[in-house]
């Protein structure tokens, strides 16, 4: 079912866009040099328990998931594409990380994402795929009119990463958001416009393309949940709670 929140419920879910904004910003910070996945897990942590939020993550269990998640904070690294689990992994310069973090605040759900090249030593294929996904992300928000249709947000997203030269995989992609982190409708990030879904005030998405350099196949990694290129080939993924509004979309996370 599509849930359509009033002006008062899209309010009441600022203070989750705020508080995964600033978990994102903490932990981008930290990931430097010599920082340890599970450091920057626990950073996340420590910071939902000082904000009384909770954890979407730690006892997350999809059917694609060999277990419950475990942790609070995706950590994909490289050629991890989603869902990477964070584990004993020293960052070194260079890795190109990317941070998938959603949480609950007093009862409302906010998604987001963030990639970067660690120690800020791009290369210009990593610059290059990195700046395809925000420009993705940017072209999806801005079609997340009012009036419009789901398949128009999908559109724009595939528009970006065709004309750079990118494949789309439809596998995983955007959702509903609200009490619960993953609801309908599902956001691909390649479509038609003017198809799917009417983008009416009241609906929350979480907009998110994702993309690898070389490919769009992926495979699981042994973990049971982190995705992986299937070439080897590294992997952006960006990642925004949007609301349609009367007057047009309005980011919740915005950093």
């Amino acid at each position: 079912m599509i849930d359509l929140r009033t002006p008062g419920e899209i309010e009441a879910m600022r203070p989750a866009g705020e508080f995964v904004a600033s978990v994102l910003k903490a932990t981008r910070a930290a990931a430097v040099p010599g920082a340890n996945l599970l450091e920057i897990d626990a950073l996340a942590h420590r910071m939902i328990r000082a904000a009384g939020a909770e954890s979407c993550y730690v006892d997350y269990h999809p059917s694609f998931g060999a277990s419950p998640f475990g942790k609070v904070i995706c950590t994909s690294v490289n050629d991890a594409v989603l869902h990477g689990l964070p584990h004993d992994y020293t960052l070194a310069k260079g890795d190109l990380l990317s941070l998938d973090f959603a949480a609950k605040v007093d009862g409302w759900v906010s998604d987001s994402a963030v990639s970067l090249v660690v120690g800020g030593d791009e290369t210009p294929e990593d610059a290059r795929l990195i700046a395809t996904c925000e420009q993705a992300l940017e072209a999806g928000i801005a079609a997340a009119q009012p009036g419009g249709r789901l398949g128009d947000v999908s559109a724009a997203i595939g528009d970006v990463a065709h004309r750079a030269g990118y494949t789309v995989n439809l596998q995983f992609g955007g959702h509903g958001v609200g009490t619960e982190m993953h609801g309908d409708p599902h956001v691909p990030n390649d479509g038609r416009p003017g198809r799917g879904f009417p983008l009416r005030p009241g609906l929350v998405i979480a907009i998110e393309p994702w993309l690898m350099a070389g490919t769009d196949e992926i495979y699981t990694d042994g973990d049971g949940w982190t995705l992986r290129s299937a070439d080897g080939s590294r992997a952006a993924h960006v990642e925004h709670t949007v609301a349609i509004t009367p007057d047009g979309p309005l980011v919740l996370t915005a950093r």
